[in-house]
């Protein structure tokens, strides 16, 4: 290894625990304080270690997968409504196939193992944040809505890293004893979140590692493995007994919130569960209108208000036109819908080709060790296609880090030769707008969060072009109200308050029709 490739191992170390512990202040703002900062993280950590490790990069078959489900993203974010949300959501994916690509080059480097090391304590920080938070410490960086989501701002993200970095945690633990302390925090916090997501996720996980290490010869016959195996158990088990045990300062409606939650855990008949398949019927009826680009990375919010359903649940109840979240329930879902037909069938092929490449290692092994690190492979896909079946998994930014890296860093593929240096360089560049577009918002968050002088908001409109909440701000009244007017609706044509201010300005004060 080169002082080149250490150095970018510490990059990539450094990045794993900042994107974790990164977030900001500014209450105003409710999930991006935690979403701006976390992404400028992983964006400057991608960008930095890739160009360390420009002329390194590996390339398989799975990489020009990567490269045309990229492209095709580019060519959808062109036509999008919204360009910044495009740009936004794009650097994201971005970000996490070069540090897919970057992992692997630290892999060949004989860099895997600190690396994976550093992944699992990323892990293992995010529960510890939640944790602290579950049991009565108030701070800044925590949100006091979404407990306990820890410096993650939710506890469902907290529990979807919780869900597929638990093989990560595995294998440190099978390999040393002092993960087993990893292993019941982990599962402990995991519980405490309440996530159906990730509880199904982990059922999935421990199926899939079992499966493995019964597959392989190498592990089926190694008594230290079952040992271990045993161990790991019993401290997750003992954590469960704590996080049920052990009062807190969680407020769950309920006598027994657990126990009506596993109760819950498939039902699909009422409450948020019901509001998935609403949301996902109307997503694909979208996404049967735009089959080829989709609606653009990032624009779901922009364009579902014009599709939802009568009293659809996924729409906010506070601001009309609007919906409740930034995203759709599933990684799946917005990808058909964001990005069209094509791209979604081509990343799954990059998932299916890693996943076998995964289970020609573990068949491969020429020991125990190189066995675990296929089974925790195919776990960890386990975890990540089954929480982003439910949720939003790879479209925010810690889950993308953590999930991209651990695959890059475990996975052998059959044949690597040298990665195309102009698609590396174009993601390179995405990476680096995507850089500029998170400080730009964080700078644009800090201005509205703590000025109210119009100038200063006019300056923050100008450094983040795409804030909808400062334009709008801007268009309530004031010179010039008018041009933020058309920029607000711009940004978001479905929603009743820009688009009452922009027929105002237009002398068509009509009543409010979402634009379809």
């Amino acid at each position: 290894m080169t002082t080149t490739e250490r150095l970018a191992l510490r990059v990539v170390q450094l990045g794993a625990i900042a994107v974790i512990l990164a977030a900001s202040t500014l209450t105003a703002f409710d999930l991006d304080r935690f979403f701006v900062p976390k992404e400028l993280v992983l964006h400057l950590t991608a960008l930095v270690a890739g160009l360390m490790l420009f002329r390194r990069v590996p390339g398989a078959r799975v990489d020009l997968l990567l490269a045309a489900y990229l492209g095709l993203g580019v060519l959808s974010a062109v036509m999008a409504t919204n360009p910044w949300l495009a740009i936004r959501a794009m650097a994201i994916s971005a970000s996490g196939i070069l540090l897919f690509w970057i992992a692997r080059a630290l892999r060949a480097a004989g860099l895997a193992r600190p690396l994976l090391g550093v992944l699992a304590l990323a892990v293992v920080l995010a529960a510890v944040t939640s944790l602290l938070q579950t049991y009565g410490v108030d701070l800044a960086l925590f949100a006091d809505t979404r407990a306990p989501g820890g410096t993650l701002g939710n506890r469902n993200f907290v529990a979807h890293v919780a869900a597929f970095g638990l093989p990560l945690l595995l294998l440190v633990a099978l390999r040393r004893k002092a993960g087993m302390l990893g292993v019941a925090i982990v599962t402990a916090s995991l519980v405490l979140t309440r996530s159906r997501a990730a509880w199904l996720a982990l059922g999935a996980v421990v199926v899939v590692f079992l499966l493995a290490i019964l597959v392989s010869p190498l592990l089926r016959r190694d008594p230290r493995t079952w040992r271990r195996l045993v161990l790991a158990a019993l401290c997750a088990g003992a954590g469960v007994a704590a996080a049920l045990t052990i009062p807190n300062a969680l407020h769950w409606r309920g006598k027994d919130p657990y126990l009506q939650t596993v109760k819950r855990v498939a039902d699909y008949q009422g409450g948020s569960g019901r509001g998935r398949l609403v949301q996902f019927a109307q997503s694909l009826k979208m996404a049967a209108r735009h089959p080829l680009f989709g609606v653009g990375p990032g624009n779901w919010p922009v364009v579902y208000p014009a599709h939802a359903a009568r009293n659809d649940p996924s729409m906010s109840d506070s601001e009309a036109g609007m919906t409740s979240n930034p995203w759709p329930s599933s990684d799946w879902v917005a990808w058909v819908a964001e990005r069209g037909v094509a791209a979604v069938v081509l990343l799954a092929l990059a998932f299916a080709g890693i996943a076998a490449g995964g289970l020609r290692q573990l068949r491969a092994a020429l020991d125990a060790d190189e066995a675990l690190l296929a089974a925790s492979l195919l776990a960890t896909l386990a975890g990540i296609a089954v929480t982003g079946l439910f949720d939003a998994v790879l479209l925010l930014a810690v889950p993308t880090f953590l999930a991209w890296t651990a695959l890059g860093a475990l996975w052998v593929p059959r044949e690597e030769r040298s990665a195309n240096r102009l698609v590396l360089f174009g993601v390179i560049v995405i990476c680096a707008l995507g850089a500029v577009r998170s400080a730009s918002e964080l700078t644009a968050m800090r201005i509205y969060a703590t000025r109210s002088d119009r100038a200063s908001l006019t300056r923050a409109a100008q450094i983040d072009p795409g804030n909808y909440r400062l334009q709008l701000r801007l268009a309530r009244s004031g010179k010039q109200r008018c041009e933020h007017a058309r920029a607000a609706y711009a940004l978001f044509p479905n929603a009743q308050a820009a688009r009452s201010l922009f027929l105002e300005c237009s002398g068509e004060a009509t009543a409010f029709r979402p634009r379809h």
